[in-house]
């Protein structure tokens, strides 16, 4: 009995599928220059979801804002009003970094690498607003349809003399097929993820940890920088003072 090929195709593939990062690898975002991608059909007829994140709370990664998403009681949202109330500068200053953010996530397609099956793209509010004028614009109908939607051609990259890359979109103008074949299109649109899973949902206690570590450490480095100056400024009265009784003998 021979070997069978395809089944050691499939277990190479479960090999190599768990040797890598499934979340991040699931996460897909623009090159410098022109991409093509297709957004999916989602089963609610939502293809764009909407979150809030907070970042550059100490080193943890940005996570969910439990006030803007869940309707939930936020520390680090009732911590940023608070700054905000004071009104002086550092604290306008560090209530403009904590405040939650919001970011908007799609499932698509990316032209050339099909292969790698619907990925999410996430993106900012001025990207979002041109995708929805898009939508309502008769002319193109419904983008997202499997079989005569539309691609788009995005053009990613730092303008010159802007602070931020930027995102251009341009629809094809002719429809087409999201992939090759009906079985194709099956199997991805039963594969697009269930947004509510991608993050972490982190509970008010958790926030209210993070917060406290973030504040200590805050604490910790500008004290460390006050003693710091204090000796700087005190070797430097050393230094002034021998120089003086150097004159003067």
């Amino acid at each position: 009995m021979s070997i069978d090929m395809e089944k050691m195709r499939s277990k190479l593939e479960a090999v190599n599928s768990r040797g890598r990062d499934s979340k991040r690898d699931l996460f897909w975002r623009p090159q410098d220059g022109e991409q093509t991608i297709r957004l999916v059909p989602t089963a609610d007829g939502d293809p764009f979801k909407e979150f809030w994140f907070h970042y550059n709370v100490g080193d943890n990664p940005g996570f969910l804002s439990p006030k803007r998403n869940f309707g939930e009681d936020d520390p680090l949202d009732s911590f940023v009003r608070q700054l905000f109330n004071d009104g002086s500068e550092d604290s306008v200053k560090m209530a403009k970094q904590l405040m939650a953010r919001q970011r908007f996530f799609s499932p698509v397609i990316v032209r050339g690498e099909e292969d790698k099956g619907v990925r999410i793209w996430g993106y900012g509010k001025m990207a979002y607003t041109e995708l929805l004028n898009l939508v309502l614009n008769p002319d193109y109908g419904d983008i997202t349809d499997v079989n005569e939607g539309t691609d788009l051609v995005l053009t990613y990259g730092k303008p010159a003399g802007a602070s931020f890359p930027q995102t251009s979109i341009t629809p094809r103008r002719k429809s087409s097929s999201l992939l090759g074949t009906e079985e194709e299109i099956n199997t991805a649109l039963e594969s697009v993820p269930e947004f509510n899973d991608l993050f972490d949902r982190k509970t008010p206690g958790d926030v209210q940890t993070m917060l406290d570590e973030f504040l200590l450490s805050e604490d910790d480095a500008e004290s460390s920088s006050k003693e710091t100056q204090k000796f700087n400024s005190s070797k430097a009265e050393d230094q002034v003072s021998k120089a003086f009784a150097e004159l003067a003998s």
